[in-house]
């Protein structure tokens, strides 16, 4: 995938401005590297992390990740840690489940009112 850097922050602009808030996993669907149907599956526990279904390798899913918040601190987005689950568990995003890598996939970046 090239210019993952304007990718990603075309695709943050895009949900902060219709949402107030991105989050990852939409950012990954916008971009094109995971399928809605297959978010789906995952989000209904047929799937056993997100990962899996994603169809960028790792190396380019670490760089979207560092570029989602990179775009967060530069546009003074605020972290807010989500939960996601099925039936009560807790949906896995990686296949090692570090849990520094699962709160960065649950992580949504909201906007802040300016006073």
């Amino acid at each position: 995938m090239k210019d993952i850097p304007s990718k990603v922050a075309d695709a943050m602009y895009r949900q902060i401005h219709s949402r107030s808030y991105a989050a990852p996993v939409d950012v990954l669907m916008d971009i094109g590297v995971l399928d809605k149907a297959k978010y789906d599956d995952w989000r209904a526990g047929r799937v056993p992390f997100l990962e899996a279904v994603c169809t960028a390798n790792l190396h380019k899913l670490t760089e979207m990740m560092k570029e989602i918040r990179s775009y967060a601190a530069r546009a003074g987005l605020k972290p807010s840690v989500r939960s996601y689950k099925h039936k009560g568990k807790p949906l896995r995003f990686s296949k090692t489940g570090n849990p520094k890598i699962e709160e960065a996939y649950a992580t949504h970046y909201v906007m802040v009112e300016k006073e």
